[in-house]
This record gives structure tokens, C-alpha cells and sequence, in this order.
């Protein structure tokens, strides 16, 4: 029985890939996480306001431009709160890939094109197997269109492509109007794949302190729904691959993703929780599940309830939708 898959044109031995987070800061954490059963490993995000801080320092007008306009930077984290530096990140990077045998895919989180995706090509010298660009942000600006907002992540993802030769994964949340198109436009510039989905970590309000109260919150199983419905619509559309992330706790979750068309699953929340032997028990299940139902191969089963079928998913999917509704009796 082969578990192997093809993700970002990477052979991995599995689906089963740790997500972004702080597990590569820790060279024995990545060893143990190979050792368990990972497939590959994608390390915490590189941000472009570190990577422009950092240059501002390089250039001693830190101070200066901070005082002229402090709302702007009072926001984001002092240069010293962040995990990893720049320099440390790409020094990791290559220790990284010195220690474990598995690919290692650094990742760059931005919105503004600039010279913070110079950094793409210091990742790619320093060993990076491939690159997930996270486009992380919130359009909240009344006086900017979806087609702007959409318009300037191409040109982020453009300038990325054009820097490097190993594959470049879009991580996206689902809050395009027709994420569908878009995942397509990035696919035709030449993307490796997407990563469905980011997830938007929701202020809580503070009503004694009168202020906002950002919480970290793992994701639970319930997260996956929303993964299936789209990697199920959009993958019968795209040459590359698509990596689900976000709600993948158990074997069962990364059977179901892998049916909707996902190429590999993105894992975090469950190791934090379980530790690095959840991979293997995935992985038993994964084999259990294929040996149960005769599938011999990931590629039997990948994308066998993706909507490629249907002749119109909008169609299914509303019908499904009136259906659900009706089941409610009172």
C-alpha cells in the first residue's frame, strides 16, 4: 500500500504535512515530527513588516520614521518580539535542512508588493523546497474594490514567481466572491497549488479594559467543512495542487480532504494538542480506511467526491442548501 502524493510537484512519502508554526523554531521538535511520519514541514511565517523594519534599521532611520508616524507601527510587534529575525529565519532554514531528510517549505506573510519578496530568493538559497506565501489580510479600506484587493495579491504572487525557480503554494482564506476564478487566475501565472484556508483570528472586546482582546484559539474538526465545500468546486479547475489546513485532527479528516481533491493536509492544532505520535495514528487510520475499502494508491481516491461530475456545483450546492433548511422540524 503506497501513501505517497504529489504536492507542489514535492514527492512526499504521505499527506500528512505540519503547517506553518512554532514547531520549526526547534530543530529536535522537526526530528521528532519526521521520525513520527510527517511528509514535510512548513515553517513559521517570515512577515513583511519584520522584513521592512529590519531594512529601515539596516538604513539607522528606525527612530525617525517610528516618531514621524507612530500610529503606523505602534500595532505591530517591537523588532525584538518577533520569533525568528530575518537573518535567523534563513539561518533556520538551512539548519532545518541539514537535520531532517523531508522537505522544508519556508513562509512568506504579506499584502504589499516591495522588496520584501527579495526574501524569497534568500529562502530558496538557503534550501527552501518550496515557498508558501500567505496573503493574509483584511480589506477594510470602503474606498478599495474586491477586483483592487484581488489585483494587488496577483502582483504580490506575480513578483514571488518571478524571483524564484522552486514551487510557490498561495495560502488563501475564502472570503473572494468568486474564489473559484481567482484560484484559477493563480494557477494560470504558474502557482505550484493553494492552501485552503487562513484563518482569521477574530478580536474578542475586553469591556472592562475597554479595549480589544486578540486570543489564540486552536482549530477544531467543524473547521473542515468549509475546506471540503470549496477544495470539492475548485479542484477539478486547477493544474496544481491544493493542501487543506485548518480542522484536520484525525485520520478521517485527511481521508475526507483527500476526497474532495486535496493533495496533502496541513497539520498544527493537533499536534499542539496530541504531540508528534498523532501522525502516526493518522497515518494507521489513513492505512486502515485504504486497506477497508481496497484502495491501493492516494491517487485511487483523491478527488472521488469532487464536484468534476456535477455539471453545475452552484446548482448542487444551493439545492443541498434548501434541503438542509427543510430538515428542521419544530
Amino acid at each position: 500500500m503506497k501513501l505517497s502524493t504529489n504536492y507542489l510537484g514535492l514527492k512526499l512519502r504521505n499527506p500528512i504535512v505540519v503547517g506553518a508554526s512554532p514547531f520549526s523554531d526547534n530543530l529536535n521538535s522537526v526530528c521528532q515530527l519526521e521520525d513520527a511520519g510527517a511528509a514535510a514541514v512548513v515553517m513559521r511565517s517570515l512577515f513583511e513588516e519584520q522584513i521592512d523594519l529590519e531594512q529601515r534599521a539596516l538604513l539607522h532611520h528606525t527612530e525617525s520614521i517610528a516618531d514621524s508616524s507612530p500610529e503606523a507601527t505602534s500595532y505591530f510587534p517591537r523588532y525584538e518580539e518577533y520569533h525568528l529575525s530575518p537573518d535567523h529565519y534563513v539561518r533556520q532554514l538551512s539548519r532545518l535542512k541539514a537535520a531532517v531528510a523531508i522537505p522544508v517549505i519556508a513562509s512568506l506573510n504579506g499584502r504589499h508588493t516591495g522588496g520584501w519578496t527579495d526574501y524569497a530568493r534568500l529562502l530558496e538559497s538557503a534550501g527552501a523546497d518550496a515557498i508558501e506565501l500567505n496573503l493574509y489580510q483584511l480589506a477594510t479600506d470602503p474606498d478599495i474594490s474586491a477586483d483592487q484587493v484581488e489585483s494587488d495579491m496577483v502582483d504580490v504572487v506575480r513578483s514571488v514567481l518571478t524571483s524564484v525557480k522552486i514551487p510557490v503554494a498561495v495560502k488563501l482564506s475564502p472570503f473572494h466572491t468568486a474564489l473559484t476564478q481567482f484560484a484559477v487566475t493563480l494557477d494560470k501565472l504558474g502557482t505550484g497549488g493553494v492552501v485552503f484556508f487562513n484563518r482569521f483570528y477574530q478580536p474578542d472586546f475586553d469591556i472592562e479594559e475597554l479595549e480589544v482582546a486578540p486570543h489564540l484559539k486552536l482549530s477544531d474538526p467543524s473547521e473542515l467543512l468549509l475546506r471540503l465545500r470549496w477544495i470539492s468546486v475548485v479542484s477539478p479547475h486547477l493544474k496544481g495542487s491544493i493542501a487543506a489546513s485548518g480542522g484536520v485532527h484525525t485520520s478521517s479528516d485527511a481521508i475526507k480532504a483527500i476526497l474532495a481533491g486535496a493533495s496533502a493536509v496541513q497539520v498544527v492544532s493537533a499536534l499542539l494538542k496530541h504531540g508528534p505520535p498523532v501522525i502516526a495514528t493518522m497515518l494507521a487510520g489513513l492505512q486502515s480506511w485504504m486497506s477497508e475499502f481496497g484502495y491501493n494508491r492516494i491517487d485511487e481516491f483523491r478527488g472521488a467526491l469532487n464536484l468534476k461530475r456535477c455539471p453545475d456545483p452552484a446548482a448542487f450546492e444551493r439545492a443541498n442548501y434548501i434541503r438542509i433548511l427543510q430538515s428542521w422540524r419544530i
